[in-house]
């Protein structure tokens, strides 16, 4: 009986994290619910296998071959899953919206990945460790770790930004606490890829890396995060629009010419936009390749930033601001340009009390 149930509790710990990998079908709610399941599994887990914890612990100078290698793995895999919970807390939007430790999803779904192929492996060698047919068993293994890893670091993110739907009540996202702000006059800047991009007729807002749908409108991440700010401090906002040819409408197709033009360190032509009057710019951008993109380094490249505040607030789907901050100083080096805040695409439409609270700083 003790043996079943130790099976039940394994089959339904792997199936939990399969699940938690699928973030982008299960949704916030039922993957923070599922993240808690993983943990009580988990803890029962530690309970059945308390015996064979311990002798292993007692044994370890003693192991060699496979049976060292399933410990080093044991041993890995906890100290995995341990991240992983610290990580789970710096990303929770229900249970602990206000834990910020990490403050990384990116290393979030690395560590989730990590747990995974460790698990393959820690569950495959204790087969390995039964069985007399070592080389299938070894082959099964590596299959089973490579999966996951392409799992976690290429399906995932593929799904993520293809398949997932983000619908918004544009009026709730952006109003907020109205904020004085204290930088001279500002002006808020946004390139996004709607107006930007010939999309096709059936297009859907399925990219969270760079589209919604706000009142059944499409309307891109950074437009929103720019609205939010022009509400904050009261300030105008103006897009960076293309004059020239637009941005392909698959997701994949504008990546691929993006990392041409900054191969090509190309300036696509845009509209004027006139910035004599403010003393800060608020630009908000998608991070492109680690960096902003090109069409944005027109609009630098463009006006007079002598003696003006560049205040940047990046979109990304990884963390921080690469190097474009680096890049956007070298393109106008009579400004002072100041990181602001990178906020994840996930966390975008629900960004408003961070755009406020960084407002707030300034």
């Amino acid at each position: 009986m003790k043996k079943k149930l130790g099976l039940v509790i394994d089959i339904l710990m792997y199936a939990i994290l399969l699940a938690q990998m699928l973030y982008v079908f299960v949704g916030n709610t039922a993957h923070e619910l599922l993240g808690m399941g993983f943990t009580a599994c988990l803890i029962c887990h530690v309970i059945l296998k308390r015996k064979a914890i311990a002798g292993m612990l007692k044994n370890l100078g003693r192991l060699r071959g496979a049976h060292l290698l399933q410990c080093c793995v044991t041993a890995l895999l906890v100290l995995c899953v341990l991240a992983l919970m610290i990580s789970s807390m710096d990303v929770s939007r229900l249970l602990l919206p206000q834990v910020r430790i990490l403050g990384s999803p990116a290393l979030h779904r690395c560590l989730a990945t990590a747990v995974l192929a460790l698990a393959v492996v820690h569950g495959g060698l204790h087969g390995y460790n039964k069985t007399k047919r070592k080389k299938t068993a070894a082959a099964l293994i590596l299959l089973g770790c490579a999966a996951a890893l392409a799992l976690g670091l290429a399906l995932v993110p593929y799904l993520n930004r293809h398949y997932k739907t983000v619908e918004i009540d544009r009026a709730q996202a952006v109003s907020g606490e109205k904020i004085a702000f204290s930088g001279g006059k500002p002006l808020t800047v946004y390139f996004t890829r709607v107006g930007n991009t010939d999309f096709a007729p059936e297009v859907d807002a399925v990219s969270g890396a760079s589209l919604m749908r706000a009142d059944g409108e499409l309307m891109g991440n950074s437009q929103l995060l720019a609205d939010m700010i022009a509400d904050a401090i009261g300030c105008d906002a103006q897009a960076i629009t293309l004059t020239g040819e637009k941005y392909p409408s698959a997701y994949s197709a504008t990546v691929s010419v993006a990392g041409q033009e900054l191969r090509d360190k190309a300036r696509p032509g845009i509209a004027p936009i006139e910035i004599a009057d403010y003393d800060t710019i608020i630009l908000v951008y998608p991070l492109w390749w680690g960096t902003i993109p090109m069409p944005v380094a027109s609009f630098l490249e463009s006006a007079d930033f002598a003696g003006k505040t560049v205040l940047l607030v990046a979109t990304q789907g990884s963390s921080g601001f690469g190097q474009s901050a680096r890049d956007v100083a070298a393109l106008i080096p009579g400004a002072k340009v100041i990181e602001g805040v990178s906020i994840y695409c996930d966390d975008i439409p629900a960004a408003r009390q961070t755009i406020g609270e960084w407002l707030k700083e300034l």
